[in-house]
């Protein structure tokens, strides 16, 4: 049984999936988050920056990594889940 939840990019199938979960896991848009509050004076946006940050690194440590479209196991740090 597959548990990914309704909200997943995934949802829409696995190559808008893998795009839309690329962006957003993705250093670069955690940068802009970072700068944008930290240069606008929104303490909001600086921490959820920090919090992507924090989320990427984490799902980079224990192997998840960018998806690629053929299957939601399949990243660019290797096949991850059940063989």
């Amino acid at each position: 049984m597959r548990r990914t939840c309704r909200c997943s990019p995934h949802f829409a199938g696995p190559r808008l999936g893998a795009a839309i979960y690329n962006l957003v896991h993705t250093y670069a848009l955690a940068l802009v988050l970072v700068l944008a509050g930290f240069f606008g004076a929104l303490p909001v946006l600086t921490g959820a920056g920090l919090i992507l940050v924090a989320h990427i690194g984490i799902d980079r440590a224990l192997g998840y990594g960018l998806k690629y479209s053929t299957a939601f196991g399949d990243t660019h740090l290797g096949r991850i889940g059940r063989r």
